[in-house]
């Protein structure tokens, strides 16, 4: 492993993961005005009900099936599936979504660069997020291949580990990924840098979309019944 590769895979996981947390933090402490996702949908809702649609579908998969996929030790789902299965299932519906959101991505950013007034309305930071964002996609399906010429799932592993040792600030990570190809690598790069700059772009709306899970459990508001006898008061007319 290189100087570089020990900072890209051993320290830039943890500089993305500070800046994540701590930049969402502060922009909702400082400029919760700002905390949207800027819809473009007056300006023109055609296409936006697909493109949005799919990506959506796509990444929320993506994103939970990497969650769970990298994160989940081997000895809890070993009695279940074996590392092989596991790979080629992860393949499949990776594949699946992958494609929906990469579908999707590209009706969004053809929309924004195309349409002249999405285009006058739209920031930099957006135009660079979707870009980000579809690179990210097409560099995912692009491991696909890559991941069938070993179906051990021997790779998998090694990629979750790296993953479990950094959440649990193990030393070696970095080594784990010694044999990875330069497509993984990108990816797994790509993927920090979206953390990393997450704060500054509209993408912060994400977290108010999984706050409001928090409604489904909030208790019932307790609201007075008006006591008898009260009578309403009027509003004030003009005279």
């Amino acid at each position: 492993m290189t100087t570089l590769d020990n900072f890209l895979f051993g320290v830039y996981p943890y500089i993305c993961l500070a800046v994540f947390l701590l930049g969402s933090l502060i922009r909702f402490d400082r400029d919760q005005y700002t905390w949207k996702s800027d819809s473009s949908q007056l300006l023109r809702a055609g296409q936006l009900r697909w493109g949005s649609n799919l990506f959506h579908v796509g990444v929320l998969f993506l994103f939970f099936g990497h969650t769970f996929g990298m994160l989940t030790p081997h000895f809890i789902y070993e009695p279940f599936i074996s590392a092989g299965a596991k790979q080629v299932v992860a393949m499949v519906s990776g594949g699946l979504f992958g494609v929906l959101g990469f579908i999707g991505i590209s009706l969004l950013l053809h929309r924004r660069l195309t349409d002249p007034r999405i285009r006058v309305n739209s920031k930099t930071s957006d135009i660079v997020l979707l870009w980000l964002l579809w690179l990210q996609l097409a560099l995912g399906l692009a491991t696909i291949p890559l991941s069938a010429q070993h179906l051990d799932g021997s790779m998998m592993m090694k990629l979750a580990g790296w993953a479990q040792a950094i959440v649990t600030f193990q030393a070696g990570a970095p080594a784990l990924l010694a044999e990875a190809g330069f497509v993984f690598k990108m990816h797994m790069f790509l993927g920090m840098s979206i953390f990393l700059i997450f704060p500054f772009t509209r993408l912060v709306h994400v977290w108010s979309g999984f706050g409001s899970v928090a409604y489904l459990v909030r208790p019932y508001q307790v609201v007075r019944s008006r006591r008898l006898g009260m009578t309403p008061r009027k509003p004030h007319g003009n005279r």
